[in-house]
């Protein structure tokens, strides 16, 4: 230990928290590949530190130094205000496991580690800058953050390190306008969004410094604000005075934090190269630890080899004992049961599935549950399975022996569920969450093996367990029809005898861990870490709570439109009759053809191996694009048939009676490119494009007292090309608020703003969409009816106009032959196995390829919207309720829609930030009514 502190020491202290968020969003995420173990963060930060010692062991290195951290959430300024910070995200899942490491590492460096319980970073570090002011010392404080610039002078100085930038008493003055000593009374003034500073609203950093320049002081200004002359802001002053003084207190650092430590604990020493490299071997850091090893001049300890992956994705690279159901357990006693808990507690992990007698989640009745904790360790333990021979669907409802109670099992299990030392596995956690939730049990954290997957392998293959198992296990699980049987004999799980039911169930279980140990590992080597934790993971509690809310629709209002809907199939019907000239099925495809192309001898029939003629859409499409009235006509009467059996026909079957509400199903790992699917019903798949589409969503209505709301992105898909492809003419376009298809109806037709009609602006709308999926000639005459060579025209013309959509669709099909996949913006990779393909199948692999980073960056911005969503409409009477393709619709307690619209299109809009910053504004779209459509 050197002398005291004073005249001549240099104090270096380090914001840490800057530092951690700095490594975690700037490097790529990275695993410990011998747990999964998220160590990105880590990395950074030990690299950072690292760079920090070597930067400074000049004439001016410090003599003392610091890591500061915060400790907990809840300091004085919750006391003071409730709402202080309460607009902050969530810390992502993967980075909250590393906060601890990063003190090790600290501490690894043998520098100075920090943090006091009830206080921010910010105040320990105000206190210790004035202690060391006050006795001679220098100080630098290594941070970025404007709310550290107050501290700024006198012998204390800021650093970002990123930028290399010292900050100083004019720099201070150049990011605020005024001195150090006042930046206090600006900040007072223009509140802060991201920590929930109110301020005095409609007054920003600018005009807050134009004032405190004025008045001399906060105070000053606040006693003489009748002096204002602007109205609104004299009124603002006025009104708002304790709030803008409460403000000040937030602001303002507590430079009088109780210290358990002292400047002379900091003095700068020498890391111990024995606990340095022991850390960072144990960290698995290879490259970090050979380079400190070589500086040091000490060899480097041994860092152990991660597991070979898989050769091939059938191959098994993971030495485990083989999948053997005949060695599961059967849970039948209390002591077998906490045995169990006692497991999973060591573990610290635990696969689960559950058992019912339902697809359905909203009405399915637990039949057991399913544990592992280890490759070839689990047990099933049966709650609700009733006695009756296996096939006897009418069996007694008395419940079969061997079973513990199911209170006193949900009881039991609900503590290690809930515990957030405890990883849950699922496949599918949606489902088992949902289920687990209607017997008031709630499970995190939680893992998915089927998203694991969907994040790795998004368009190789599909998800569901068997197709996983018999893929990277060489195993073919237990066929459930074995158990249930097939058609009108089979029966319910809660019917199986439950020594069959162990072996089925059980090896859900086993098979989950057994794909999470492989996966996981996976998610860094294949850099997809962030998607699966910031897109994927996240969502599924967001979905669930939607799926359970559901929305509700007017059984009458689905009657009236069906028989609605059959009066105009009949009329329909009867023009098609005329057109042909004699009456015939018109639902009959193969009487179809013979009218078309025997009777009216149309071109373009096609037989098929049958014999008959293709009638398919495509095919009337083709002929209605041509002026024939009767394919056209067919059309029609398809798309009224459709709507009437797929949705006011069957959506009265889906209204459930305990709710009257209908709860469609989120498929999360269906569309490649990150799209939700929506099932049991589809709700996406309603067509918006005819009026009798459109009224189908006067159905779904909202509850008495409320109404629903719609915000919808608006031209999102074409905002995104113009910032992929950097259009420079649309990029403008959006800036200034243009129509969009107007403009490029002007730009590829010729016809000035003012001249343009309907139809040619319909025309360019069809060209931007189409160019998005990669429509061809062909396609394009067929929407819009005209023939195809003058739809080539249009679309020649479009590429010779805008050159950059071409080049962006010549550069996505290249990378994506050359890597076998595309990225979207947020890193979401989506493979593309068929584009070496040859023939047709090669024509659409390219169209997918060039539309799958637009459409998928899309998704992944409304994904991360929902994700944020709860958060932000937690204090409102507002519910999320349906997702369908750009849109969100929420039900709303009538006299809050405007704080809903607002608070909803916040997160909308700013769903990119700060992962990606889009060349052209977000716009979203609010529309409220009684009911979707009036909503829309």
């Amino acid at each position: 230990m050197g002398e005291g502190f004073g005249k001549g020491c240099h104090l270096h202290l380090i914001d840490g928290s800057a530092f951690i968020f700095r490594a975690y969003h700037a490097l790529p995420p990275l695993t410990r590949k011998s747990d999964g173990m998220p160590v990105g963060a880590v990395s950074g930060f030990c690299n950072m530190l690292q760079r920090y010692v070597d930067g400074n062991n000049g004439p001016d290195a410090p003599t003392h130094v610091a890591v500061i951290f915060d400790k907990g959430s809840h300091t004085f300024r919750n006391v003071l205000y409730d709402q202080y910070k309460a607009n902050r995200e969530e810390m992502p899942e993967d980075l909250r496991p590393q906060i601890p490491l990063t003190r090790e590492a600290t501490r690894a460096f043998n520098i100075a580690c920090e943090e006091i319980e009830g206080f921010e970073a910010d105040d320990i570090i105000a206190t210790l800058a004035v202690q060391a002011r006050d006795r001679g010392g220098r100080v630098t404080i290594i941070s970025s953050d404007k709310d550290l610039m107050q501290l700024v002078g006198d012998g204390v100085e800021m650093l970002d390190a990123m930028k290399n930038r010292r900050i100083d008493r004019e720099g201070v003055i150049e990011k605020f306008g005024v001195p150090p000593e006042k930046v206090v009374d600006v900040q007072a003034l223009a509140g802060d969004s991201v920590d929930n500073i109110p301020g005095a609203p409609g007054i920003g950093i600018k005009t807050a410094a134009l004032l405190i320049n004025e008045f001399g002081s906060l105070e000053e200004l606040l006693d003489r604000a009748e002096e204002i002359k602007q109205p609104k802001r004299r009124q603002t002053l006025i009104d708002k005075r304790e709030q803008i003084e409460m403000s000040r207190s937030l602001v303002e650092l507590d430079a009088d934090t109780p210290l358990d430590f002292t400047l002379e604990d900091l003095e700068v020493r020498d890391p111990d190269p024995e606990k340095l490299l022991e850390f960072l071997a144990q960290m698995e850091f290879r490259t970090l630890t050979k380079r400190i090893s070589e500086k040091l001049g000490v060899e480097a300890p041994v860092v152990p080899e991660p597991k070979p992956e898989a050769a091939n994705p059938g191959e098994v690279a993971v030495e485990e004992p083989p999948i053997d159901p005949d060695r599961y357990e059967w849970v039948r006693d209390r002591t077998a049961l906490d045995a169990w808990i006692e497991k999973i507690i060591a573990v610290g992990r635990v696969a689960v599935d559950t058992e019912t007698n339902s697809l359905n989640e909203m009405r399915a009745e637990l039949a057991g549950i399913c544990l592992s904790v280890e490759p070839g360790e689990a047990c099933y333990i049966p709650v609700g399975h009733k006695t009756g021979a296996s096939g006897d669907l009418f069996g007694s409802d008395e419940l079969a022996e061997g079973q513990l109670p199911l209170d006193e099992v949900l009881d039991a299990l609900r503590p290690v569920l809930a515990d957030d030392a405890v990883l849950k596995i699922f496949q599918n956690a949606k489902y088992d969450c949902k289920v687990l939730a209607r017997y008031g049990v709630e499970v995190a954290p939680i893992d998915d093996t089927m998203l694991l997957s969907y994040a790795l392998h998004a368009g190789e293959h599909g998800h569901g367990m068997d197709t996983l198992s018999e893929r990277y296990l060489r195993h073919t699980p237990i066929p459930i029809k074995t158990l249930l049987g097939s058609g009108k004999s089979a029966i319910t799980f809660d019917r199986v005898p439950i020594d069959e039911a162990v072996k089925y169930a059980a090896e859900d279980a086993d098979i989950t861990l057994r794909l999470w140990l492989r996966f996981r590992p996976m998610l860094h080597q294949r850099k997809v870490t962030a998607v699966y934790e910031t897109l994927e993971r996240p969502l599924v509690p967001v979905l669930a709570a939607m799926e359970r809310a559901g929305v509700k629709v007017d059984r009458e209002t689905l009657s009236r439109m069906s028989h609605a809907f059959a009066q105009k199939m009949a009329g329909l019907e009867a023009e098609i009759h005329e057109l042909a000239g004699r009456s015939f099925n018109v639902g009959s495809p193969k009487q179809l053809g013979e009218i078309l192309f025997d009777e009216m001898s149309l071109e373009g029939g096609k037989r098929g191996k049958t014999g008959a003629y293709a009638t398919g859409a495509d095919v009337l499409e083709d002929l209605a694009a041509v002026g024939h009235d009767l394919p056209a006509r067919v059309l029609d009467w398809r798309q009224v048939s459709k709507l009437k059996s797929t949705y006011t026909d069957a959506l009265q079957d889906h209204i459930n009676p305990e709710t009257g509400r209908v709860h469609t199903s989120y498929v999360q790992a269906g569309a490649n490119t990150g799209r939700l699917a929506s099932t049991d019903p589809n709700l996406q798949n309603i067509p918006v494009r005819s009026e009798e589409g459109r009224r189908i969503r006067e159905a779904f209505v909202a509850d008495e007292g409320k109404v629903l709301l719609s915000l919808d992105y608006s031209q999102i898909e074409l905002r995104i090309l113009a910032h992929i492809a950097g259009i420079d003419t649309l990029k403008a376009a959006f800036r200034d608020g243009q129509d969009i298809h107007a403009m490029t109806a002007s730009e590829v037709f010729g016809v000035p703003m003012d001249a343009m009609t309907p139809e040619i602006r319909r025309q360019a709308k069809a060209i931007n969409f189409g160019v998005i999926y990669g429509i061809s000639g062909f396609g394009l005459a067929r929407n819009l009816r005209i023939p195809r060579g003058e739809a080539q025209d249009f679309i020649n013309r479009y590429f010779e106009r805008f050159p950059g959509i071409r080049a962006y669709m010549d550069d996505t099909k290249a990378f994506a032959k050359e890597h076998g996949h595309v990225v979207t913006l947020f890193g979401r990779k989506i493979h593309t196995p068929e584009i070496n393909a040859r023939g047709p199948r090669a024509s659409f692999a390219y169209r997918a390829a060039i539309n799958a980073p637009i459409q998928g960056t899309a998704a992944d911005i409304i994904r991360r919207a929902m994700i944020r969503m709860p958060e932000a409409i937690a204090g409102l009477p507002a519910t999320m309720l349906l997702q369908v393709h750009d849109e969100l619709i929420f039900e709303v307690a009538q006299d809050k829609v405007d704080e809903t619209i607002n608070a909803a299109r916040a997160v909308m809009e700013g769903a990119a930030e700060p992962l990606v910053k889009l060349d052209v504004p977000i716009v979203v779209d609010a529309g409220q009514g009684a009911n979707w459509a009036e909503a829309h």
